[in-house]
């Protein structure tokens, strides 16, 4: 194409680009002069060559060239044509027009730049998307040159966050300020099928104002709507914008009741003092006591985080709480955890609680308290206070910590309750082999005290007559007979050291052969306090003892594989010889951590069958069994194991009572141990069954059965646990025991489901426990309904009641969490918002 040169008259002429070129312009300053270039050729021109240029046609490229940096002062602007009107200083962008400006672009049908007003004018199909992914849709947006100022006619804008508001009309002001009138504001996605159907939820405002510097949406006479439909008014309603994690300013409203206090009512204040840390301060109003001031610190470091929460109030009617602990003017509490990483495998933390007295957060249903209501029929009966040090290596693991636990319910006596200082843990396996074998070993140190000697009853006469309390008139007849001794007073220390060796061998026949060996050595120091009954148990006074175990042994197996068009069976013999001395000091001194004893086939080829270090096997053993398992081709597979137990030689540690009868009645306590068994199903990734069960050894009775079962679908899942306990006399429990556990969910929609639990005693024939409910999720909301039965100390009581309530939860994103717990048994109420 031939060069074009010429003057421009004083008249008002234009130069125009043939509508199917497409012409890129570069603006050195913000619309001061427009430039073209051929083809997508861009070049700047200054104003001294404005009256004259030259087109050198160029093959189109198949994109536009990209944005310039952000503030570099320039602009680019692409239209299938360009119009100048020198005369009124307008230049007009016309066609498929896309500018970019500042890490902003703005594309449109029609583009119009006023350079005497230094506005821009966008007409027709306009999309402009900001530096921070806002993208605006309007039919017509006028801006001042630097996007300062203007309005913006019938537009909606979506925001990097997934939020969306449209509006009427929207002006800004001061580069600060968006005031969108007759607003809708929603974080609910449009839906697919429908796109002019009203979101699940919105906000409607007379006007909405966003606070670009403050980072705050305004509402003026606010509708809360739900599709479509209004549910709630509100005359104000702030909240921050969705680019905001952390804002100062009110949260939701609180309300709670109970009989004590009467209603309550609290609005907590959030107040971010800096980027690492914030302060909530929240004022609780209630009827009957007065305020209840609350305040709550965060901080977080570089190396972790912490935080420390202070409540008091004094109270205008202390006699509300009777003779329980409430009963005092001045009450509160402080309580604090924090973490801290000392590198990428050292952490060390603490958790911390003091309490004018311990039914203080009980009585307000406070944080420790509360936190726990969303649990299954759960709640939370005691404080830990605790320091820690805690390090993970690839085949190591370390951690100490100090505790001190303050019990809330009526029937805990704190004096019973140990002080643990400390407990630790160490435990290695080496990388390198020794002997060919696997090389390990561990330590524990344990360390408390304890102020009052704590009894419980095994007999019904020693229960229906309080013969094992404290405050008994009789305490010298608290015998090994009627009671256990689960508490001793005084101070107990013990350190453990073990290591163990082991290697397996594979002879030309695939037998397979395990030699074990360890060694393991006790220091135990207990300083007993001779309270009365103590002394039927165990010697009062000091005592040191030191226990030494060895143990070697060999375990045996024999896989036979079977392999069938079908799939693959493997039955494999199993026996273990274990070969030690007798326990030392059996039954002879404290057992704090090994008072639970389950004999089933998860533990039949444990080398040492006790929960704990307290107790420690001895004598010699054989554990007998045999494994099958068949995997299907089809998917899915069986596994059954069954075996038994043998006292071979020297004292059966768990035929010797200790002071809580650990072992007694569990199977084990006999030369021949009862039969222990286990069969699992799973035909596939869906379905799965698992029995377990424990038969006396003489008559072959059930002494132990569970059977699990659980199924999950697309839609629904359900499980299911029977459990079927004999009698314990020896343990306290006098009669059989028997009890289902079901819970279940059903997706009935794509966003909704229910779900449900219950517990059901079969000796008592009756449901004690049980939970139903309702739920919605999508990515814009949240709905829980539930209704809750559960046992529950209220109000400091001596024993746990049954409890019904109502607990409701709703979640907008980006406005908030209100839930609500509604007592129906007359226990208390309360809603609580985030």
């Amino acid at each position: 194409m031939a060069a074009l040169h010429g003057k421009l008259s004083t008249k008002r002429r234009r130069t125009k680009v043939r509508r199917e070129r497409v012409v890129t312009a570069v603006l050195l300053t913000p619309f001061a002069v427009l430039a073209l270039a051929g083809g997508m050729q861009a070049v700047a021109i200054d104003s001294a060559s404005a009256q004259g240029y030259t087109y050198n046609p160029r093959p189109a490229r198949p994109k536009p060239p990209p944005p310039p940096a952000a503030n570099n002062g320039q602009m680019l602007v692409q239209a299938s044509e360009v119009n100048y009107d020198y005369n009124n200083k307008r230049v007009a962008a016309v066609g498929n027009v896309q500018m970019y400006y500042n890490g902003t672009t703005v594309e449109a049908d029609r583009l119009v730049y006023d350079q005497d007003t230094k506005r821009l004018r966008a007409e027709g199909n306009v999309r402009m998307t900001d530096a921070d992914g806002k993208i605006t849709y309007a039919n017509f947006l006028d801006l001042s040159d630097d996007y300062r100022d203007g309005f913006v006619d019938s537009l909606r804008v979506d925001t990097a966050q997934d939020t969306r508001i449209a509006a009427s009309r929207a002006d800004r002001t001061g580069g600060n300020y968006n005031v969108f009138q007759n607003g809708v504001y929603t974080a609910c996605a449009p839906c697919k099928d429908d796109p002019k159907k009203p979101p699940l939820w919105q906000v409607k405002g007379a006007r909405i104002i966003h606070d670009q510097t403050d980072k705050m949406l305004y509402f003026e006479d606010a509708r809360i709507e739900f599709f479509g439909v209004p549910l709630a008014y509100m005359p104000y309603l702030s909240t921050p914008d969705p680019t905001v994690a952390r804002k100062t300013g009110f949260l939701m409203p609180a309300y709670t009741s109970n009989t004590t206090f009467g209603s309550g009512f609290e609005i907590p204040f959030y107040w971010a003092l800096a980027p690492d840390y914030d302060v909530t301060i929240t004022p609780r109003i209630t009827t009957k006591q007065g305020v209840l001031m609350q305040g709550e610190f965060r901080q977080r470091l570089l190396d972790g985080a912490y935080e420390v929460r202070a409540y008091g109030i004094n109270q205008s009617d202390p006699a509300a709480f009777g003779s329980g602990p409430g009963n005092r003017d001045l009450r509160g509490a402080v309580d604090t955890k924090g973490q801290f990483a000392l590198n990428d495998k050292w952490v060390w933390g603490w958790e911390g609680v003091l309490m004018s007295d311990r039914a203080f957060f009980l009585d307000y249903r406070l944080a420790q308290y509360r936190d726990s209501w969303g649990t299954f029929l759960n709640q939370s009966t005691e404080a830990t206070s605790q320091i820690y040090l805690t390090g993970v290596g690839n085949r190591s693991y370390f951690d100490i910590r100090a505790i001190h636990y303050l019990g809330w319910a009526a029937a805990d006596i704190q004096g019973q309750i140990p002080v643990v200082h400390p407990v630790l843990d160490y435990s290695k396996t080496l990388d390198q082999n020794i002997f060919g074998g696997e090389f390990s070993y561990k330590t524990n140190l344990t360390s408390l005290s304890r102020q009052t000697a704590q009894f419980d009853p095994v007999t019904t006469i020693a229960n229906t007559t309080g013969l094992c309390l404290n405050t008994s008139a009789d305490p010298l007849a608290r015998l090994p007979s009627s009671c256990l001794l689960r508490g001793v007073p005084g101070t107990y220390t013990r350190l453990t050291a073990q290591a163990d060796w082991r290697r397996s061998f594979t002879d030309p026949y695939g037998q397979i052969w395990t030699p074990f060996a360890s060694l393991r050595a006790d220091a135990i120091d207990a300083s007993i306090s001779n309270q009365p009954g103590v002394s039927n148990y165990l010697l009062p006074g000091d005592t040191q003892a030191m226990r030494l175990m060895p143990t070697v042994g060999l375990e045996y197996r024999y896989p036979f594989i079977n392999v069938q068009p079908w799939g693959t069976t493997t039955i494999e013999p199993i026996a273990q010889v274990i070969i030690r001395p007798n326990e030392s000091y059996a039954g002879k001194l404290p057992n704090e951590d090994a008072q639970t004893m389950v004999f089933d086939a998860s533990n039949l080829f444990s080398v040492d069958k006790f929960s704990g270090y307290d107790r420690v096997e001895g004598g010699g053993r054989a554990n007998v069994g045999v494994q099958a398992t068949t995997q299907f081709d089809q998917g899915g597979s069986v596994n059954v194991l069954f075996g038994q137990s043998y006292q071979l030689f020297g004292l059966n540690s768990f035929a010797v009572a200790d002071a809580t009868n650990t072992g007694l009645d569990s199977g084990l306590a006999k030369p021949k141990s009862d039969y222990v068994g286990r069969v699992s199903y799973s035909p596939n990734s869906t379905y799965k069954f698992t029995t377990r069960a424990r038969f006396n050894e003489a008559t072959f009775n059930v002494e132990r059965f569970e059977a699990e079962a659980s199924a999950s679908f697309n839609r629904w899942s359900v499980s299911m646990i029977y459990g079927n306990y004999g009698a314990q006399p020896d343990l306290g429990f006098l009669t059989r025991r028997q009890g289902i556990l079901g819970t279940g969910t059903l997706k009935i929609a794509s966003n909704w489901v229910v779900s449900g639990g219950a517990r059901w005693d079969l000796e008592a024939n009756k449901i004690n426990q049980y939970i139903v409910g309702a739920g919605y999720v999508d990515d814009c909301f949240v709905l829980a309904l539930n209704y809750v039965t559960g046992y529950s100390y209220a109000n400091y009581g001596t024993t746990p009641t049954l409890n019904h309530s109502v607990m409701v939860q709703i979640g907008l994103r980006t406005i908030g969490m209100f839930a609500m717990q509604q007592s129906v048994s007359g226990a208390s109420s309360g809603m609580f918002g985030q």
